[in-house]
């Protein structure tokens, strides 16, 4: 037999396959993790209004006057608080990262699609296999039988070898087909492993569970999908978080004011009342802290740069719904000739099956030799391959197009 045997399997609807792929993905875990870090990149530039308090202390002895250490006196406790109040460039850096963290929300989304869309179509592509795997059964079954009774009528003198060697080309293109089949199943089955957690052999796919696809409508989808597109989204997103930043940066040589207060408790082995006419051990100090940055060269070359940032980030968008939109007119034209060959399919099988039963007809009247027949059933299998190849070639094409839509996840929801 071709194949390994396989565990008792339990059927796996598409909807529970996707399901379980969104749980098990790392591409998913992965955009949400990156989604978590810009959003605390958000919370971090926002929480500079927000004081921040620092105690320590800077315990030292002095020989003589009494100098700072690390640009503070020497203190048994020491309290600062500080905070924004009034920074352009700052209420644009926040305004960039919430919007960055927007376009991380679209990225995401973007994500759980492409891996929506893959385990779908994993799964159809399982299932077609599956189903042609049984026909190809039967058909080297009968091809079997066939060479058998070619090797018995050679042998009796009523055939000529040259009968034998073509049944047994026969038979051996449907092993080929056989294990082409089996190697593929196997290899889906264990994609469709990683993606949803589930051992290999258990994975079996339920036909029914996949609802019907949607007739694709010859209306103007470019522009359906470069709105819906996460990916566009997420572009343009982006874009405008470079402009914020761009501002920013230019609004960083702006005048700015800073909350600061401080507190500490002095020692009475610092000499401080052998240098000061006054010492008491409580001191504060309570203010704004005002900054006029007007001349600063680098900032300006910063400011300058991230403008080009700015409008790169731009462009990017731009093509981004570009290739959006030639896409999605490519996927509808592919719809279309795809349904036209998987209609030429369908009427060549049904031709050559047609074909068929007339021969066979024939050959019961015995106005034809057996092997028309064969070669006869020969070409309805080749027919049968072909219609199965254009089905799933039209399906994809039909799915790829859902996603590009937005109707993807969707169209999943309504399966069994």
């Amino acid at each position: 037999m071709l194949g390994l045997p396989r565990l008792a399997a339990e059927p796996l609807p598409l909807k529970r396959a996707v399901e379980l792929a969104l749980a098990h993905s790392t591409t998913v875990a992965a955009a949400n993790a990156d989604q978590q870090r810009v959003f605390a990149s958000y919370r971090e530039a926002r929480n500079q209004y927000m004081p921040q308090l620092v105690v320590g202390s800077g315990l030292g002895k002095s020989w003589g006057f009494p100098l700072s250490l690390e640009g503070a006196a020497p203190s048994v406790l020491n309290v600062n608080s500080q905070s924004t109040l009034f920074n352009p460039a700052t209420r644009d850096f926040v305004r960039a990262a919430r919007t960055e963290w927007s376009a991380a929300t679209m990225q995401t989304k973007d994500q759980r699609n492409q891996v929506i869309q893959d385990t779908v179509l994993s799964y159809a592509e399982l299932s077609k296999w599956e189903g042609a795997l049984s026909h190809l059964r039967e058909e080297h079954a009968a091809a079997l039988q066939t060479e058998q009774l070619v090797a018995e009528r050679v042998k009796e003198g009523v055939d000529s070898p040259q009968m034998q060697s073509k049944a047994h080309l026969s038979s051996a293109r449907l092993r080929l087909r056989l294990a082409e089949a089996q190697g593929a199943i196997d290899v889906i089955r264990s994609r469709l492993a990683h993606f949803t957690g589930l051992a290999a052999a258990s994975i079996e796919t339920t036909p029914e569970s996949i609802p019907p696809l949607p007739e694709v409508k010859q209306d103007d989808l470019s522009g359906q999908a470069v709105k819906e597109s996460p990916a566009v989204q997420a572009a343009e997103i982006r874009a405008a978080a470079e402009v914020f930043r761009a501002r920013g940066e230019h609004r960083a040589i702006l005048p700015s004011v800073d909350f600061a207060a401080q507190y500490g408790l002095l020692a009475e082995y610092n000499n401080y009342d052998l240098f000061f006419k006054t010492f008491q051990r409580h001191n504060a100090t309570v203010g704004v802290v005002i900054r006029f940055p007007f001349f600063n060269l680098s900032q300006r070359a910063r400011a300058d740069a991230a403008d080009a940032i700015a409008l790169k980030a731009k462009k990017d968008a731009e093509t981004a719904k570009n290739q959006v939109s030639e896409e999605t007119l490519r996927l509808q034209r592919s719809v279309e000739q795809m349904a036209a060959a998987r209609e030429v399919a369908d009427l060549e099988y049904q031709v050559s099956q047609s074909n068929l039963e007339s021969l066979r007809v024939r050959l019961d009247a015995g106005s034809i030799a057996w092997h028309d027949v064969q070669d006869a059933r020969e070409q309805v299998n080749e027919r049968y391959n072909s219609l199965q190849d254009a089905n799933f070639e039209l399906a994809r094409a039909r799915i790829t197009l859902l996603r590009a839509r937005g109707e993807l996840e969707a169209w999943v929801g309504g399966s069994q």
